[in-house]
């Protein structure tokens, strides 16, 4: 099969049985989401959900949040992934917001990945979801399942790599819902570990699973 034929199929699965492909992460504004994608590095949606209304209360904008200490912040973010250098992050991040930004999330991957905590897939992410820019974000989901599923070769070692091939065959007007195709179905079918492989609508046309069938 074509690499451009593969991607169509997955492209039509995904476009059926997920027309609906969203963040999982709960916020109100743009503000919002850079901080908790900032927190959810290297830790659960949920967990990130279950943190951010108490914060989201005491810190409701960037002038709040650039006020604030880091220590004031870790009593709210204690219970994620690296909450001291988070905290420090968060801080820091609406300080520049403020100095450099005007208060405003900017919406270009040169000037995000500027603001402390913010590398280029939280960059990628907030250019997708915010501004609805053909951005691909990679993160351990999309980069496990992409190279499962074969829409990657072996040699893109890295998110980096593997984000620039996938723009390349995904159409520029289904890359902000293709990074979510990927990342909920890595998240709930093709896990980590115990992928559910015999349910899984791509069984047909995955390569990980042909794979499987010819030994």
């Amino acid at each position: 099969m074509r690499k451009q034929e593969l991607y169509n199929k997955v492209i039509t699965y995904f476009q059926s049985a997920m027309p609906v492909a969203e963040t999982e992460l709960h916020y109100k504004n743009p503000f919002q989401l850079l901080v908790a994608v900032i927190l959810s590095a290297q830790c659960t949606d949920k967990r990130v959900n279950q943190i951010t209304p108490p914060l989201f209360e005491a810190y409701p904008t960037p002038e709040a949040l650039a006020a604030a200490t880091p220590e004031a912040v870790y009593e709210y973010i204690r219970s994620v992934s690296y909450p001291n250098n988070k905290a420090k992050h968060l801080v820091g991040m609406a300080q520049m917001l403020l100095k450099d930004f005007q208060g405003e999330v900017p919406d270009t991957l040169e000037q995000l990945v500027k603001l402390p905590g913010v590398g280029r897939k939280t960059a990628n992410v907030i250019q997708s979801v915010v501004f609805n820019k053909a951005a691909m974000a990679v993160d351990t989901h999309v980069f496990r399942v992409s190279h499962r599923i074969g829409l990657v070769p072996k040699t893109c070692t890295t998110p980096l790599a593997t984000e620039k091939y996938l723009v390349k065959y995904i159409p520029e007007s289904l890359v902000a819902t293709a990074h979510h195709w990927l990342i909920l179905h890595g998240r709930y079918v093709c896990m980590s570990r115990s992928p559910k492989c015999e349910t899984c609508g791509l069984n047909g046309i995955c390569q990980e699973s042909l794979k499987s069938k010819i030994r």
